[in-house]
């Protein structure tokens, strides 16, 4: 049985077929490497899309997109970048430990990705305004995001002390770099944090079954593809041991989530596919400075707040971008 991320990477490489099949120029054809599946790259490739359109390419009528998804098993980025490599796409789009395997797979086929940690100091490109090579990218700045949601912890939460902190100490990017980004804004903070590390469903289960023994004020996720993934399972956690969680993205308080605070991931990806189409269009990758994720989102789920006896401040309600009743 053919499996599902087959069946759309065939799709995806259907979309030239028309145009080739009336006899047209080939299109150039785009390679999309995700560490996570087809349903969680949706909001991603619907801000990558529109990027692609906002320079003059849409899938299917001038421009081909190849998908290769690692389905959240690490282990699988090399290969799938290699492969893409081998069909000689035009650009590779990525994000996440897709960057360093694609960064690895090639030194010649340009690179665009989108990233939380600060990619000088992570060794992806040699600097912010002119990166060099073959990759250029848009930044999120993970370690101003982390002293931001923790500010929000302490309005939130006035007398709050500690508070968890879960990571995945296997992902793609500097582990060291997170803890000590995290550790810095929660002295700044005047937060204590006990850090979490988790990279499977059941893992995260055990975290939160140590919060019975040793509770913790405030509960803070840091932005990784396998917690997005698993966000209805941790809003579920959190909901159960009624602890206050401040979640890297919309995705989390739309399911529940009690508030959120991130980069905007649909703009953050219009900007990459606007890169991605410049490229097509003939810059190269080594002329394009390091983009910063330009728009962020606080997101209030009221509900969950009541649910969980917190009233709201009003400066916070404030400065929301939304308020979910």
């Amino acid at each position: 049985m053919m499996e599902r991320r087959d069946f759309i990477t065939l799709l995806g490489g259907a979309a030239a077929w028309p145009l080739a099949a009336r006899g047209q120029q080939a299109v150039p054809v785009i390679g999309f490497l995700d560490p996570t599946s087809f349903e969680t790259s949706q909001p991603r490739l619907r801000g990558f899309r529109q990027g692609l359109k906002d320079t003059g390419y849409v899938e299917g009528e001038n421009v081909a997109i190849v998908y290769r998804f690692a389905e959240y098993q690490v282990d699988r980025l090399p290969d799938l970048a290699a492969d893409l490599v081998r069909r000689q796409v035009a650009v590779i789009a990525t994000f996440a430990g897709g960057t360093l395997a694609a960064k690895a797979a090639t030194t010649t086929t340009p690179i665009v990705f989108t990233i939380s940690e600060d990619p000088v100091r992570a060794g992806i490109v040699a600097s912010v305004g002119r990166p060099g090579g073959n990759l250029t990218g848009i930044n999120f700045f993970a370690g101003e995001l982390a002293a931001k949601r923790l500010g929000i912890v302490r309005e939130l939460v006035p007398s709050a002390n500690r508070v968890a902190v879960l990571i995945n100490p296997t992902t793609g990017g500097n582990f060291e770099t997170t803890l000590k980004d995290v550790q810095s804004a929660a002295r700044a903070a005047g937060l204590r944090v006990q850090f979490l590390n988790a990279s499977t469903s059941r893992e995260i289960n055990l975290g939160f079954e140590g919060f019975a023994r040793e509770r913790p004020d405030a509960f803070f996720v840091d932005i990784d593809p396998l917690f997005t993934s698993r966000r209805i399972q941790l809003v579920n956690l959190a909901s159960r041991y009624a602890i206050p969680a401040i979640y890297p993205s919309r995705l989390f308080t739309e399911a529940g989530g009690l508030i959120s605070y991130g980069s905007d991931l649909v703009d953050a990806w219009r900007q990459a596919g606007a890169y991605a189409g410049r490229i097509l269009k003939g810059a190269k990758p080594a002329d394009l400075p390091i983009a910063q994720s330009i728009k962020f989102e606080l997101v209030i789920n009221a509900e969950t707040a009541r649910m969980l006896g917190l009233t709201i401040p009003p400066g916070l309600l404030a400065i929301a971008d939304e308020v979910i009743e």
